[in-house]
């Protein structure tokens, strides 16, 4: 009687550790304004894989991608906090508001926004309060450095095109300023203090293009400043294009577009903030509260030039930048 006693002990603890071994794998919500995925989603997973959360394992990710529709955007964030999801990963200030208006309770990381604090989706960066944390870019406050280096890349240009988003009416709090249209201010703004013209061309979808590229070069337009987000990222081979037609130098917030023949950009690594992305959500995995984790800004910001694409613009590009730059793609 003694054996079998022990052996239905045995079993009742074997049975016990595989319900324990049976634990119900992490689940997040991603949100995305854009048509698919790309690099950045790869280093977001790349990252929680290193940090021991691996997809079909201990982790799944509910993808959802609205190619620029606001208006699936918002259905596609109350699906994900219907599922439920442990976590929503976004980025840009439309996405984030989407998200925060579907819930209040599920953690929301930021892996780019700009200005969040600007754009009243969170009280400060040191104690974001609520629901939202993650990381902040400062594209909009690094305007008037991105046009003195295009300044540097072709002196003497007095007329500078600004390419943004036109989201403005369908942002869903489209009261307040969009991040499209601080960057513009503010690109303008520095223009004027550099004597330089700066002229804002606006786009809502692909068809929009062709149109905005006539009226660039009409204007006589000596460089480009093309604002970074989900539809300009998407049309990126389009708008090279179509700046090297014109021999447009034309300057970005992230090195992606350099890589894929734009001529010059300036800012963080989209690559990088979203890895630090992931970081936060092992966190908030770990019972960490999203209100309590400081939102972060980059700490390095990188100069790329892209030799090929200057050549074929027939534009010489000043040793002092070549000396400055992080990295020169040839």
């Amino acid at each position: 009687m003694l054996g079998a006693a022990a052996s239905l002990g045995l079993l009742v603890a074997a049975r016990h550790a595989v319900g324990q071994q049976s634990v119900r794998p992490f689940r997040i919500g991603y949100l995305s304004l854009r048509a698919g995925p790309n690099e950045w989603d790869e280093a977001f997973v790349q990252r929680l894989r290193e940090l021991g959360y691996r997809k079909g394992d201990n982790l799944l990710i509910e993808y959802r991608w609205a190619d620029e529709d606001l208006s699936l955007l918002e259905r596609q964030a109350n699906e994900l906090v219907r599922l439920p999801v442990d976590v929503i990963v976004t980025a840009q200030v439309p996405a984030v508001r989407i998200a925060k208006k579907a819930t209040t309770t599920i953690p929301i990381v930021m892996a780019a926004v700009v200005d969040p604090v600007g754009a009243g989706l969170i009280p400060s960066l040191g104690r974001p309060g609520g629901n939202v944390t993650g990381l902040s870019i400062l594209t909009t406050d690094l305007a008037a450095k991105r046009l003195q280096l295009l300044r540097e890349l072709v002196p003497g240009a007095a007329r500078i095109a600004v390419l943004a988003w036109d989201i403005g009416g369908r942002d869903p709090a489209s009261k307040q300023r969009t991040p499209h249209q601080q960057f513009v201010a503010e690109t303008e703004a520095a223009g004027r203090l550099l004597g330089a013209e700066v002229r804002a061309h606006f786009i809502s979808s692909a068809a929009d293009l062709p149109r905005a590229f006539t009226a660039i070069e009409q204007a006589r337009s000596q460089a480009l400043i093309v604002k970074n987000n989900s539809l300009t990222y998407e049309l990126r081979a389009a708008i090279i294009e179509a700046s090297k037609r014109l021999r447009l130098p034309d300057m970005y917030e992230a090195r992606d577009l350099v890589a894929a023949g734009g001529l010059v950009s300036y800012g963080p690594s989209a690559t990088e903030l979203y890895r630090q992305a992931a970081g936060y959500v092992e966190r908030i995995f770990k019972g960490a509260k999203p209100g309590e984790l400081p939102v972060q800004q980059p700490t390095k910001l990188d100069l790329v030039l892209n030799l090929n694409t200057a050549k074929a613009i027939g534009l010489t590009i000043p040793q002092s930048l070549l000396l400055r730059a992080d990295e020169l793609i040839q």
